[in-house]
């Protein structure tokens, strides 16, 4: 069976990481890269026997998941974040998967992705199943380098498969946790625009916020979810706003200094 690379990609997670870490114990390496956490994030995840690389000087998430790729030694790469864990019924599927992809030749694979948002599984609003290429033999695929929303990119020709047991991700636990997360995302979002050059509008902010609210509440039936779906429909249009009012900010700033 070719070997296996878990890799989480974490900075302050020590509320998450020693469960993340024992869902991946089948994995022949478990891998933590660091972003230079505040917390005992490291020594938690060196004491539950992961290797442990500090890479703190932070130019995106694609470029981390990158330098993390460069640094694993297993024939295949499991990417997973610090608030995902594997079931054993994952584990056992992924064990299976790897076992015969020489007579498959899939070389990579997506996994269903079952969110739960302040304690409730989402299954809606587009949120469901959310199928997201995170197991790949490393030489067939690699992460770009987009600072957020960053995507793993297959070579061309590679075969391309799905598992069936969905990764369980444990997010926003509370409120704090969603506004801070959706904060950081909003940099992260006007930072590469920026660099592009791009401006946005509030109007712009606007439109789509009121698009994505109708999109995950009624076109992708979140209203199913019950109050917790309408609270997330709300707070995700709240998300797209704040990315392009950072970015409409930062615009304005812009042309104040041009201006003197």
């Amino acid at each position: 069976m070719p070997s296996l690379s878990a890799i989480v990609i974490a900075r302050n997670e020590a509320d998450n990481i020693k469960a993340c870490l024992a869902g991946l114990a089948f994995a022949d390496e478990r891998l933590v890269i660091d972003g230079g956490s505040e917390d005992p994030t490291v020594a938690i995840a060196e004491t539950a026997g992961a290797r442990v690389v500090v890479l703190a000087d932070w130019q995106g998430f694609g470029v981390q998941r990158q330098r993390a790729e460069a640094l694993a030694q297993g024939d295949w790469i499991l990417m997973v974040d610090a608030d995902e864990r594997v079931s054993n019924a994952l584990a056992d599927e992924i064990r299976e998967a790897l076992d015969g992809s020489h007579s498959t030749g899939i070389q990579v694979f997506e996994i269903p992705r079952l969110t739960a948002v302040f304690g409730q599984n989402i299954r809606h609003g587009g949120w469901y199943p959310d199928p997201v290429a995170r197991l790949y033999a490393r030489e067939a695929a690699g992460y770009d380098a987009a600072r957020v929303h960053e995507r793993l990119v297959p070579k061309p020709g590679v075969g391309i498969g799905r598992l069936e047991h969905p990764l369980l991700h444990q997010s926003y636990r509370d409120l704090p946790a969603y506004l801070a997360k959706s904060s950081l995302y909003a940099t992260e979002w006007a930072n590469e625009r920026e660099v592009r050059g791009k401006r946005a509008s509030l109007g712009q902010g606007f439109l789509h916020a009121l698009g994505c609210f109708v999109r995950m509440y009624w076109l992708r039936a979140g209203f199913l979810d019950g109050s917790v779906g309408f609270l997330l429909a709300v707070l995700s249009a709240h998300s797209t706003f704040i990315k392009y009012a950072e970015l409409w900010l930062r615009g304005r700033k812009t042309a104040k200094n041009a201006r003197g």
